[in-house]
């Protein structure tokens, strides 16, 4: 075991989990003009943002037993170095084709990048995995946040979409780089070392509980900002929807440096976001003031927030010794839920209307509530130990 003071593998942890939010952002900022270079109709534009959606549910099937079995960070590589090349190939390369290709295999690398990485993270920090995952997921907020306005500034400037992936590819290789001389090793003991070893019991139904919160919240996430830009623009007659939804992402940030500090609390702190999100939203879509809907966006993003790094917190101690095949069930469903939950939004927002459709979407929390409190009464085969955090 490695216990140098100079140890900064979770630094490239953290940069590996930023270019991924900045990818996914950016690439969300840059479709109108790849539609523009590319002569794309609307509905080639959404095809085009549907493969890599599509790739990221792909990679968990096929890419978490295998970095189960074989070492976390030697995947991690692979995946930058196959990421690598396939943004040199959109740079380089002018053909629709080669960059649907080259986009299918990004969706597949940042997809499989993150929950290794976060697999990575556990094994290799076991004492302080609770603190870190809330500084990990805060990366992936933060650099969501900031793509956008990167790609407005180096479009303004006259550069193309093909910035964001010279800045992939930058990023891409400086992560391999810091990753050449690493290894699979723990880089600190846990205070609890029989409830951190790699032989627990994988709990799969109780995965699967984790796996239906994170599906509802994350659908709930891309349907709420498609239900806010929308209700600025069509009821209240505002040009603040942006604003409202850049702050319902960028207090996610707090929020989740607040879990990496309470992380034994986890448990808790879920439950009350997901009490608090359909009732926060309750309130929202009956308000017909733009600001007051803005204000509110900072407790709904807080309680959203929370509940990515408490599920993280909660789900490691189920997988045993297949971290990375329990986060990668976690990354599929978050893209389940992006796809099934933004498609409702829309079909309810034209049989209801916007706010009805948005508190039905809401209100698929008393499932996630359900799945807390029958999270207990599945991991009873657990140890003692590690049971107790989810009693907390």
């Amino acid at each position: 075991m490695i216990k140098s003071k100079k140890d900064c593998l979770w630094l490239i942890f953290f940069l590996i989990i930023f270019i991924n939010g900045f990818e996914a952002g950016g690439y969300q900022a840059s479709l109108l003009d790849i539609g523009k270079s590319y002569d794309l109709s609307t509905t080639s534009k959404g095809i085009f943002a549907s493969v890599e959606l599509f790739a990221t549910m792909l990679a968990p099937i096929f890419l978490g037993a295998l970095a189960d079995k074989n070492s976390k960070i030697k995947s991690l590589r692979i995946l930058l170095l196959i990421q690598t090349i396939a943004s040199l190939f959109i740079i380089f390369f002018n053909s629709k084709n080669i960059f649907v290709v080259g986009v299918f295999f990004l969706g597949l690398t940042t997809s499989a990048l993150q929950f290794i990485t976060i697999a990575a993270l556990a094994d290799i920090y076991p004492k302080s995995f609770k603190k870190k995952i809330g500084f990990l997921t805060s990366m992936y907020a933060l650099g969501a946040f900031v793509a956008p306005l990167f790609v407005s500034s180096y479009l303004k400037m006259g550069f193309d979409f093909k910035t964001l992936f010279i800045l992939l590819t930058v990023a891409s290789i400086i992560s391999f780089s810091g990753l050449l001389k690493a290894n699979d090793e723990k880089r600190e003991e846990a205070e609890n070392e029989t409830a951190s070893e790699n032989t627990g019991s994988f709990i799969l139904k109780g995965i699967l509980l984790l796996c239906v919160i994170m599906c509802i919240y994350v659908g709930y996430e891309n349907g709420f900002a498609f239900f806010i830009d929308s209700l600025f623009e069509e009821e209240l007659a505002s040009s603040l929807g942006k604003y409202a939804l850049s702050i319902f992402w960028i207090i996610m940030i707090p929020s989740r440096v607040m879990v990496a500090y309470l992380g034994k609390y986890s448990k808790r702190i879920l439950t009350l976001s997901i009490i608090a999100i359909p009732l926060i939203t309750l309130v929202i879509s009956s308000l017909k003031s733009d600001i007051l809907v803005i204000l509110l966006c900072i407790p709904l993003g807080f309680a959203c927030g929370a509940i990515y790094p408490c599920v993280l917190d909660m789900v490691i101690p189920l997988s045993g010794d297949k971290k990375a095949t329990a986060t990668g069930m976690i990354t599929t469903a978050t893209g389940i839920g992006g796809v099934v939950f933004t498609a409702l939004t829309g079909i309810a927002g034209d049989m209801l209307g916007l706010r009805s459709a948005i508190i039905l979407l809401s209100s698929f929390f008393i499932i996630s509530l359900l799945s807390v409190f029958l999270l207990k009464y599945v991991t009873n085969d657990q140890k003692e130990g590690t049971a107790d955090e989810y009693d907390r």
